[in-house]
Parts: structure tokens; sequence; C-alpha cells
């Protein structure tokens, strides 16, 4: 059983950068794959970010944040890292983590087995 909560949401201008975070609780967290999922108003949750479990050597984004976007973890912290940089309006989502046991990531919601309650992230123009 894993528990995973964010913290790091808030509001920022057009331009500016946050930092999100997702503490784990449970045993094991170097042994799940992560993933950042969002979703904003009227619109379907959609896949950000994923990273690999141990190292996190392999991480893949969408291309809609694709650099501007860093996702880190930090295995003795048992917390995974969202570094988002250069944000635009249509970055305005809750932003949810998820696990899964498993080496890699993966861009489908359906693959992740554990979740997050979610953090705002409201980007201004």
């Amino acid at each position: 059983q894993v528990q995973l909560v964010e913290s790091g949401g808030g509001l920022v201008q057009a331009g500016g950068s946050l930092r999100l975070s997702c503490a784990a609780s449970g045993r094991a967290f170097s042994s799940y794959a992560m993933g950042w999922f969002r979703r904003a108003p009227g619109k379907e949750r959609e896949f950000v970010a994923a990273i690999s479990w141990s190292n996190g050597v392999t991480t893949n984004y969408a291309d809609s944040v694709k650099g501007r976007f860093t996702f880190s973890r930090d295995n003795v912290k048992n917390t995974v890292y969202l570094q988002m940089n250069s944000l635009k309006p249509e970055d305005t989502a809750v932003y949810s983590c998820a696990a899964r046991r498993f080496p890699v990531g993966s861009s489908d919601l359906r693959d992740y087995d554990y979740w997050g309650q979610g953090t705002q992230v409201t980007v201004s123009s």
C-alpha cells in the first residue's frame, strides 16, 4: 500500500516557475515507477510526465511540457518532484501524482495503482 500526498501548487504568473512535490508513505518506494497527470477544468485527465523506478534513469514527457518540465525522484526522502518552468495559462490544472509497481512509468492512467489527491496550479496571463 502506498499513500501519496502532493504539495507545491499555487498561483503564478505566466513565465514563472513552480516545483511540485509528491511524498510517498509505505515501503519500497524505489520499487515504484511514478507519474504526474493533470486535469484542467472541463477536460479529461491527461498525462504530464513519468519516471522509472530505482534511480529514475528513464523519464518521458507529454509534448506539451517537454523542455519546460523536469521530473526527478529522491528515494531517500520517498519523494518525487516536478519542476515546472516557463509556465503558461494552459498549464492551469489540478496536478496528481500516481505510482505503479513496475520498472517504467506509463502515459496511460489505467496503469497506475495509487493516486494522490492533487494540488491546484493556476497560471495567470
